[in-house]
């Protein structure tokens, strides 16, 4: 989420735009520009919400839905609330997520689960139910399922804050990433860094592996890649 990610942005004191949601909303945290705001139609978002309800995934999945950068879900659930803890989100327990459809597109869809499982059934269930060009569906991590509008993911973004705004080249860009969310933006980049602790199949379209975040893999990229050339 925005929000949730701009402490990391005033930490850094940094002063690009921020990409937030698979880089479906691209924002400048100090001026409150947007430069790019893709949601998710809401025929699509409603047909998804009927699917999580359906009986063999009702019981083992928190459902959220993000709305003008706020968190909105079914009801707070064991999992929801560990997900609140970690970024510092409020949650907005609303009951039934439709009646927010029906007033507002949501900028992502999230469903989460303890088993993974359960996820990889909805991610390959509704791979063969969407194609790309109508629906961005990603697992974050192993138990994260995430839909978006389908022309958003973080590759794009990163290629509109290189190119657009800062006049730079596939070859004048690195990305780190750690999970398939990230391949797009690992692709585009003349450098695509897989952390340590990344998926194989993320690890094999990377150019370069870093150590895992334990040990601090980001920071090993920069200085080695980055800094050795200054």
């Amino acid at each position: 989420m925005f929000h949730s990610a701009e402490r990391f942005y005033e930490t850094l004191n940094l002063d690009l735009p921020l990409m937030a949601y698979q880089g479906a909303l691209i924002q400048e945290p100090k001026t409150g520009k947007v430069h790019r705001h893709w949601t998710l139609a809401q025929s699509t978002t409603l047909q998804l919400l009927d699917y999580f309800e359906q009986v063999e995934f009702q019981q083992h999945l928190s459902v959220h839905a993000y709305v003008h950068d706020r968190l909105y879900v079914r009801q707070i659930t064991p999992e929801s609330e560990l997900y609140s803890e970690r970024t510092g989100v409020t949650l907005f327990p609303i009951g039934d997520l439709r009646s927010l459809v029906q007033e507002r597109e949501p900028t992502k869809l999230l469903a989460l689960s303890q088993d993974a499982t359960h996820i990889d059934s909805l991610y390959t269930h509704l791979r063969t139910q969407y194609s790309p060009a109508e629906l961005y569906l990603t697992k974050s991590i192993a138990t994260f399922f995430e839909a978006t509008n389908p022309l958003v993911n973080k590759g794009t973004a990163v290629q509109y804050i290189a190119e657009e705004l800062l006049g730079l080249q596939p070859h004048q860009v690195m990305t780190i990433g750690d999970n398939f969310n990230d391949v797009e933006m690992l692709q585009y980049a003349g450098i695509g860094v897989a952390m340590g602790n990344a998926p194989d199949g993320v690890k094999a379209i990377a150019d370069w592996v870093a150590p895992d975040v334990e040990s601090d893999g980001a920071a090993i990229a920069v200085e080695k890649i980055l800094l050795s050339e200054i």
